[in-house]
């Protein structure tokens, strides 16, 4: 049964800490930064002057930076105007979409454990990975190839 509850902060959390091998770093200002294999996949950023109000010029002080697979993986999270997920020219060629904490809501909670499971993904070692997608059933257990889509 899907979950289409509105996603919240606690969710990032909830989900990020979920996924296999994930360490948590303080970062600074209680801004956690989860990791596997010593590579960032979810963080709570300080604000920064490429992500401000349009209308105040105020930094955001909620922006939550996920990783993502590729450019297209990006591209479709940040192209609808209506999304909540965006990018900064700051972020130009770099695999990560930005979403301000407060627009969470705007994102169901399974949408946005798929999210951090990709972002994971992106980030863990291939082996890691590869167990993780064959104990969900979504690799072959012999070839280890993703399959097909029914």
């Amino acid at each position: 049964m899907p979950d289409d509850r509105p996603a919240t902060v606690a969710d990032v959390h909830e989900f990020a800490l979920r996924m296999p091998g994930v360490r948590v770093w303080p970062g600074s200002a209680e801004r956690p930064i989860y990791q596997v294999g010593g590579r960032s996949f979810v963080f709570f950023r300080n604000p920064r002057p490429d992500a401000v109000d349009p209308e105040t010029g105020e930094r955001y002080d909620d922006v939550i930076v996920l990783w993502v697979e590729s450019d297209g993986d990006k591209q479709s999270l940040v192209q609808d105007p209506s999304s909540p997920f965006f990018t900064t020219a700051h972020f130009d060629g770099h695999p990560s979409v930005l979403v301000r904490a407060s627009r969470l809501p705007e994102v169901s909670r399974e949408e946005l454990a798929e999210i951090i499971e990709d972002a994971w993904l992106s980030r863990a070692s291939p082996t890691r990975a590869r167990a993780w997608l064959r104990e969900r059933g979504r690799l072959h257990p012999e070839t280890s190839e993703v399959p097909d889509a029914p």
